[in-house]
This record gives structure tokens, C-alpha cells and sequence, in this order.
């Protein structure tokens, strides 16, 4: 896809699929870096490091990589993912986040409908999520679900989901059928970008195959927080915590 097309799709759809994102030998290292980083790292790291599955064992979610693991940062930072995402950024890129998704095997769990400004309380609406796929993502273990033009509606009204790690959801999903929905089924290295207000979700996953996803979160430079939306955000985690 070229730069041009991208930035086209993007803009029309609110979210965008690239493959080959990341080399095999990327993947490779990210996996065992995850990997080394669960085991070694993890305990002595602040609870709203990581979200559980309901087992309280089984890590569901790893937050705030870029503040406590440089190679995962630098590897967000590289110039041409920067380059990549600039444009649709409308402005210099800032790292705001690096994060999993684990979407462990028979037992991760689903997340709600909801657009990741809700969380991120971003003004003007210039951030989006690079997810990247460390497993395949098929029909069946829980592929995100994106309604591609969502994202021109601005913020919708939210409401707490009791979902930990999903805190806040949308007040009135919007009735889409499934098969007319955006479902972003990945190899491992394959990628989506999503602008913050594209509305998404994805179901638990209940086969023998975890669905590991790594996330790059960027933001313009030039964005603000929008104190309504932060103010709602409190409100919801409060109620359910991260961690």
C-alpha cells in the first residue's frame, strides 16, 4: 500500500490492514522477550503493570512497556514506524504506550464495544493503536472487530463495563451484524492501525490457541487532554481497576 493509499483508507475506514509489519526475527525476539519479561520482571513491577484473567494468575494484559522495557520502546521507536504513522497523525508522533493483549488459550477474555478516546481523552482526535499480531489471529480466538467509519462520529457516551482492563465501554453499542463488521485476521508480523475513535471489540477466546497481540500507541504532539472525557474515565476505573 502506498503512503498515499494508506492515508486515504485510513481516513475513510478509521482503521487499515498491513502485512509483513514486522519481520519473523522481530517476532521471534518480542515473543521472547514477552516471555523473559513475565517471568523475571513482572513481580517487582507496581500492580497497574499487568491486568489478570479471572484466574488472578494468568496475565490477560502488560501496561506502561515503554516505561519499563527499553527493548519493547525502542522497538516502537524505530524511525520508520514513526515515519509510517505520522501522517495519519497529522503531526510529530509521540509514543503513549506500548502493551499486550494476551488473549490467553480457553480462557482470555472478551472486550466490550468501546473507542479507545474514552480511555485516552485526546483533543483533537489525532491518536491511533498499531496492533501488531505475535500469534495468528483467526475466526475463532478472538479477532478485534472494528466498524470501519465509526470513527467520524466523534466520542460516543460511555458508561462503565465492570470489565478489568476494558473499564469503560459504550453506553449504546451501535447493532451491526457481525458479518458487516471490519474482523482483522492477522498472521503473525501482519498489523491493523485504528484511529482512537473507531469503535471495536472482540469476543473471549475459547479455542487451544493463544492470540497474542503487541500495541504501539501514538498521539500528535499537538493534542491536548480533554478534561470531560478524563473526568469520565476516572469515574469508570474507579469502579473497575486495572489490575
Amino acid at each position: 500500500m502506498s503512503p498515499t493509499d494508506l492515508r486515504h483508507n485510513y481516513e475513510r475506514d478509521g482503521v487499515v490492514l498491513l502485512r509483513h509489519f514486522l519481520a519473523p526475527a522481530d517476532i521471534a525476539d518480542v515473543r521472547a522477550e514477552l516471555t523473559r519479561y513475565i517471568r523475571d520482571d513482572l513481580a517487582a513491577l507496581p500492580a497497574n503493570a499487568a491486568t489478570r484473567e479471572a484466574d488472578g494468575v494468568t496475565v490477560r494484559n502488560l501496561w506502561r512497556l515503554e516505561q519499563h522495557n527499553p527493548k519493547l520502546r525502542a522497538l516502537a521507536e524505530r524511525p520508520a514506524i514513526r515515519a509510517l504513522v505520522a501522517p495519519l497523525l497529522h503531526g510529530e508522533p509521540v509514543l503513549a504506550g506500548v502493551e499486550t493483549f494476551n488473549k490467553p488459550a480457553r480462557i482470555g477474555s472478551g472486550v466490550p464495544p468501546h473507542q479507545d478516546n474514552a480511555y485516552f481523552c485526546q483533543t483533537p482526535p489525532d491518536m491511533l493503536t498499531v496492533w501488531i499480531a505475535i500469534d495468528p489471529v483467526t475466526e475463532a480466538n478472538g479477532p478485534v472487530c472494528f466498524l470501519k467509519g465509526s470513527h467520524r462520529q466523534g466520542v460516543l457516551p460511555t458508561k462503565p463495563s465492570g470489565v478489568r482492563g476494558n473499564s469503560i465501554g459504550l453506553a449504546s453499542p451501535p447493532v451491526v451484524p457481525l458479518a458487516d463488521q471490519f474482523r482483522a485476521l492477522l498472521e503473525p508480523g501482519d498489523a491493523s492501525i485504528h484511529h482512537c475513535n473507531t469503535i471495536h471489540h472482540s469476543a473471549p477466546n475459547r479455542t487451544d490457541h493463544p492470540r497474542l497481540g503487541l500495541l504501539f500507541v501514538f498521539r500528535g504532539r499537538h493534542t491536548q487532554t480533554d478534561p470531560v472525557l478524563q473526568a469520565a474515565y476516572t469515574a469508570a476505573v474507579t469502579l473497575t481497576p486495572p489490575a
